[in-house]
């Protein structure tokens, strides 16, 4: 199966494109975001990397045809996990908050929480392939990032906003001019997964509130998340404050330490930890 195949976008305007890798039928499947930069482009996230993502970028001509246009190309995940950095080392220039370098350049499947099954990808990528033989390739990352960094398109900038929680290196992409916010699986129109193994309760109230934060100060319009559709600020501000309110109750507790526990035993028997 080639990449034309594998991947289907959507053009949002202004030089920003939703890509979807379409028989990846799960609610893992994450949002690829592209943006066209006056002097460099930008892929947020990176799917599982079954094929080629520039591959397809290119021969879709999202980033154009001229070749004496042709920008930088970086992909930034927003955090580890395999549904949003699987396709990483398909990139020459590639970012990660600091806290999950390690994570990456290991090659760690423990940390990037490699869940993934054969009814899962409704056409097979290649021949013979199973879902047992997924791993995240290994990748050393060219930009490390922090909070506060911005960036730098050219016509656009991106402000990055270390929001942990979910893992320990999520972090959400902010375009302050255009009030857009990348948010990766920090927030989403769903469940907010809260009890991986790195995954800490604390964390994510404080980048819960945070977020509700930035709706009411109006930095944000609308949210381009990591699963499912783009929202706005009102729906934004009523997520990270329902997590807020159920993660701090009894059964809230209850429910994160009984899920965590199990994805814990379960993610080390598949995938334990490398010693390196």
């Amino acid at each position: 199966m080639s990449a034309t195949d594998w991947y289907a976008h959507k053009s949002l305007g202004d030089g920003l494109y939703w890509i979807q890798e379409r028989f990846f039928q799960s609610p893992n499947r994450a949002n690829i975001w592209l943006i066209r930069g006056s002097h460099q482009d930008l892929v947020i996230d990176t799917g599982l990397g079954l094929r080629s993502l520039p591959d397809y970028i290119d021969s879709m001509g999202l980033l154009g045809k001229d070749p004496q246009r042709k920008n930088p190309l970086l992909a930034i995940v927003t955090h580890a996990h395999f549904d949003h950095s699987g396709g990483l080392h398909q990139f020459q220039q590639v970012g990660v908050h600091s806290a999950e370098v390690e994570a990456l350049v290991n090659g760690d499947n423990y940390e990037t929480v490699t869940w993934l099954r054969d009814h899962e990808i409704t056409e097979l990528p290649s021949p013979g392939w199973r879902a047992r033989q997924y791993r995240v390739k290994a990748v050393q990352p060219t930009h490390i990032l922090q909070e506060g960094d911005v960036i730098n398109l050219g016509d656009r900038q991106l402000t990055v906003l270390h929001m942990p929680g979910h893992s320990r290196g999520s972090i959400c992409l902010h375009d302050g001019d255009n009030k857009l916010l990348f948010s990766g699986d920090v927030v989403y129109d769903g469940s907010m997964i809260d009890w991986l193994p790195y995954s800490q309760v604390g964390d994510y109230i404080s980048s819960c509130e945070r977020l509700m934060g930035l709706v009411d100060s109006e930095q944000v319009d609308q949210v381009l998340p990591g699963h499912y559709n783009t929202f706005g600020a009102k729906r934004l501000h009523r997520i990270a404050s329902s997590y807020i309110s159920r993660a701090g109750t009894c059964n809230g507790k209850l429910y994160t330490w009984a899920w965590k526990t199990a994805s814990t035993v379960a993610l080390g028997v598949t995938h334990p930890r490398r010693s390196c």
